[in-house]
Order: C-alpha cells, then sequence, then structure tokens
C-alpha cells in the first residue's frame, strides 16, 4: 500500500487561536493537542488530558489556516501546546516543519524536561526539538506558581532558547494577559489568568443570542444584552 500524502498526516487538536499575543513572543498561531500521559495536579486544561475528544485535523487543513494567519494577521511563529505536544510527535513535527517552511518560528511546550525527551531517543520527538525555537519544559507545579516570567506556569520550568531567533529579553518580564473571546453563545479563552481570576469564566453563558443581522433587515436589528 502506498503511504499517504504528508498532508493527509492527521492529529487531534483541543483547540486552535489562529492569532493570540498571550501564548508566546508576538503574534503566534496557538495549538492545543488532545491528549497528554501527564496528571499535573491543577492542570490549567483538564479536558485536554483525554486522547479521545477534541477534533481530528489534516496537516493540509492546519498549515491552510496557518498561512492564512501568516497572510491576514501578521502571525510571527506557532505555539504548540496541550495536553503533550510530544505525545503527538509525529504530527507535531511535520506541523513544526510546515511553520518553518513558511518562514515562522515554533515555541514548543512540553511536561517532560528536554533531558528525559532526549532519551527517550524517538526520531520523531528529537525532530520536534531540532525545529523549536523556544522550548519550556518541565511539569507544571501547583505549589511553585511562577509570578516572574510571561507565559511560564511554575518556577521548575525552564525556558530553553534553542535558536537565536529569540531571547529572554523585557517582553518575558511583562504581566500574563488573558484574552476571552464569545462567539454567540460560546466563549473560549486562552492565556494565563492571575490567580483570583480563575475559574471565572467557566460555566458562562450569554442571557440572550446576538442577533443575527441579514443586510436587507438591518434597520430592524434589535439591541443586544451582552451581560
Amino acid at each position: 500500500m502506498d503511504a499517504l500524502p504528508v498532508t493527509e498526516l492527521t492529529m487531534q487538536i483541543a483547540q486552535v487561536v489562529p492569532c493570540t499575543e498571550a501564548e508566546g513572543p508576538g503574534k503566534r498561531f496557538a495549538l492545543w493537542f488532545q491528549g497528554c500521559p501527564l496528571r499535573c495536579p491543577g492542570c490549567c486544561n483538564p479536558e485536554y488530558l483525554p486522547f479521545r475528544g477534541g477534533a481530528t485535523r489534516t496537516l493540509g487543513e492546519v498549515v491552510a489556516q496557518l498561512r492564512r494567519a501568516r497572510d491576514e494577521d501578521g502571525v510571527e511563529g506557532i505555539t504548540l501546546m496541550g495536553g503533550e505536544p510530544t505525545a503527538h510527535a509525529t504530527a507535531a513535527s511535520a506541523l513544526a516543519r510546515a511553520a518553518r517552511d513558511l518562514g515562522l518560528t515554533v515555541m514548543t511546550f512540553t511536561g517532560f524536561t528536554v533531558e528525559e525527551l532526549r532519551a527517550k531517543a524517538d526520531p520523531a520527538v528529537l525532530e520536534l526539538i531540532a525545529l523549536t525555537d523556544i522550548l519550556v519544559d518541565g511539569p507544571y507545579v501547583r505549589e511553585q506558581p511562577d509570578t516572574e516570567r510571561r507565559w511560564i506556569g511554575s518556577t521548575n520550568q525552564r525556558i530553553h532558547f534553542l535558536t537565536p531567533r529569540y531571547s529572554q529579553d523585557e517582553q518575558w518580564r511583562k504581566r500574563n494577559t488573558l484574552e476571552i473571546r464569545v462567539v454567540g453563545r460560546e466563549i473560549t479563552v486562552n492565556g494565563f489568568p492571575a490567580a483570583n481570576a480563575v475559574g471565572l469564566w467557566k460555566g458562562w453563558k450569554r442571557k440572550k443570542p446576538l442577533p443575527v443581522t441579514q443586510p436587507e433587515t438591518s434597520a430592524n436589528a434589535q439591541g443586544t444584552d451582552t451581560k
């Protein structure tokens, strides 16, 4: 049987935010994989831990979306999270390669240390590391929250600048940000909230759906309740 084209390689995705400034330096295309073998207490994305769920997407579909984000939104790179990207190493490394081919940078978050990953000697994992510009490694430790470094969950985690594209400049000392997007009755959240804000959006629902205004009836559009 002939091998499938690489663009038909599938991946299990929990969430995609095509353009964000809350998941690494500059404007970035953020992708969370569905599934993680770790169970860090206090994980901020517990719904992304099971390997079942999420959406199945082909590499070609994701790369097309990534290209649009580069061309239309000016993103400078992709950030891979989860879940655990190295548990999806074949897809993650292929996506990192495609991002590099588009002239974009790659940032990867992993709950393993880089030493543990290299000791596994998994070719796909090693390729992902080789294609990564910024690697943030180590498990999240709830008892060691990081209040000094932007985008980093706990103080035990390390930032590895694996290429000259980035360095630990002043932007890493800025305050974390949280992005909330509302579409109809759905809400999506990404970024790092303040400790006293964690969970505030859970269970939030718009009291009234936003009206769908057709061009020919725009004069009769009703007001909205955004509370």
